[in-house]
This record gives structure tokens, C-alpha cells and sequence, in this order.
């Protein structure tokens, strides 16, 4: 057997666990195959709005949240920056539950000595005017693209054709929506320029991405891990403080990860989206 892929430190985000539309078997495959000495858990884990309208909790979610713990207990450190689905968290910070430390916002230390201010992001919407995709008027809307979503992709499957997210792709081909991201990955750069640090890390908009912004003249990171009910995806440290958006779809198609339950050798594979690793 073959050994886990090993990082630094874990970023993951909006895997929704509780939402028809997340993808909680991929979740867990990705947990399974992947270690680190830090997790950070970067908001809406667990999808209280959508399990308020009605209950979607299976096995796989569970699993999940009990894979995520079994990695505490054989010594992960593990943070917990709620989001705007699960924001009753929050009023919990500065606790730790069964090793888990909640935080409002966190501040990361990369190997490399690079500091990252760590925060889910909805903190953003009042500044860049709420986008509807995220709003909790858009919510059902876009639970049911996912819905439709669902279907789309096994009937590719079926047809031997790789996976693509029409969520997805429905926001990248609407104007309000390419605004709204221009405006908070804007608002989220400013931030990290006002508390003098050099750069961000989050989540909430589903859109994995690393890249450089100027703001005034001067450069910061801007990290955002993307989700589970889309993009599959999650931010990762490597020990040398780089860091890597991984697909885990495309990991998956390789035929690396698709012996679920199993340890994978990823020490000679790299999966990259194009131009975001720094």
C-alpha cells in the first residue's frame, strides 16, 4: 500500500455537509488521501441553512465529520473559521471542541515566513452589494442548479465524458456574477493591505483561485480554497510554504485517488489549476 499525500497544512471550504448538492463522498475520498500537521476548516462545513428547510444529513456526511476528527485524535491540528451557513459557530470562538479551536479569523504562518489572515469571506458582502448567487434570496435558486447539476454530470459519465459543473459554468457566463467576484476579490486584497499582512485566504464565493492583486501600489496574495459542491477542490500548503489549488476530480480521473478508503502515492503527481501556484 502505498502512503498518503502529505502537506503542511489543509485549507478547506463550503463543503456544505447537510446540502443536496454537496459532495460528500468526494469530501471524504480527499480526507481519506490526504494528511497534514494543520487543517483549517475556512467556513460553511456544515450548511445549517439549507438543513433548516429540511433535513439532508446521510452516511457520507457523517463520515466526513468523523474522518475530520479521527485526524485530530492521531494529533492534526485543526482550526474552525466559521461562514455565513454555519454562523452559529462563531459565537463559540476562542473555544476548542474535541481539539478543534473555533476562531472568528485566523492568522496563518506559512514555512516560507509569509503571513495569510484566514477568514470564510461573507464578511465581504455588504461591500461588493451581496451577490445573489450567495444571498440567501439566491439560495434555493442555486440548490437547484446544483439539482440539475446532479444530473447533468451522471448523464456525462455515463457518455465516458470528464465532469463539469453547470453551476459553475452558469456563473462564470453571468456579468453580475464575474463583478461581484472582481469586487470581492478586490475588497478581501484591501483587507490584507489595511492589517499588514501578505495576503488572504477564504472561501464563500465557489471559485478557487491564486493570484497576486495590486492595490495603492502594493502586492498581496489573494488565496480562495473554492468549494465541495462545484469545484471539488482545496488549498494546500507544502512544506516548503508553496502553495497549491488541488482539483481532486482531476486526482480522482487520474485513477490516483479512486480506490476509495485506500493511501495514494500523490508525491509524483501535481495538480494545478493553471498559473495559481505561487
Amino acid at each position: 500500500m502505498t502512503r498518503m499525500a502529505s502537506y503542511r497544512t489543509i485549507f478547506l471550504s463550503d463543503l456544505h455537509l447537510g446540502m443536496r448538492g454537496c459532495q460528500a463522498e468526494r469530501v471524504l475520498d480527499f480526507v481519506r488521501a490526504n494528511d497534514a500537521e494543520r487543517w483549517v476548516l475556512v467556513g460553511d462545513i456544515v450548511d445549517g441553512w439549507a438543513l433548516a428547510r429540511s433535513w439532508s444529513w446521510t452516511q457520507a456526511h457523517n463520515d466526513v465529520v468523523q474522518k475530520l476528527l479521527r485526524k485530530v485524535r492521531k494529533g492534526a491540528e485543526m482550526v474552525y473559521v466559521p461562514g455565513n451557513h454555519d454562523g452559529a459557530a462563531r459565537q463559540f470562538a476562542g473555544l476548542t471542541f474535541g481539539g478543534i479551536l473555533v476562531q472568528r479569523e485566523w492568522r496563518h504562518t506559512t514555512a516560507d515566513g509569509r503571513t495569510l489572515l484566514v477568514l470564510h469571506g461573507d464578511e465581504f458582502d455588504g461591500v461588493v452589494r451581496l451577490a445573489p448567487w450567495l444571498s440567501k434570496v439566491g439560495a434555493r435558486a442555486y440548490e437547484l442548479s446544483l439539482a440539475l447539476n446532479t444530473v447533468v454530470a451522471g448523464v456525462r459519465e455515463r457518455m465516458g465524458k470528464p465532469y463539469w459543473s453547470l453551476a459553475a459554468a452558469l456563473k462564470d457566463r453571468t456579468k453580475k456574477a464575474l463583478q461581484y467576484v472582481g469586487r470581492f476579490e478586490d475588497a478581501v486584497a484591501a483587507l490584507a493591505l489595511e492589517r499588514g499582512v501578505d495576503g488572504v485566504v477564504c472561501g464563500h464565493i465557489h471559485r478557487p483561485e491564486i493570484r497576486t492583486i495590486e492595490v495603492d501600489g502594493a502586492r498581496t496574495l489573494y488565496a480562495n480554497c473554492g468549494d465541495w459542491v462545484e469545484n471539488c477542490t482545496a488549498l494546500v500548503e507544502h512544506w516548503d510554504g508553496r502553495l497549491e489549488v488541488v482539483r481532486w476530480i482531476d486526482v480522482l480521473a487520474s485513477g490516483d485517488g479512486a480506490d476509495r478508503g485506500l493511501e495514494v502515492d500523490l508525491d509524483d503527481v501535481s495538480f494545478k489549476v493553471p498559473g495559481v501556484s505561487v
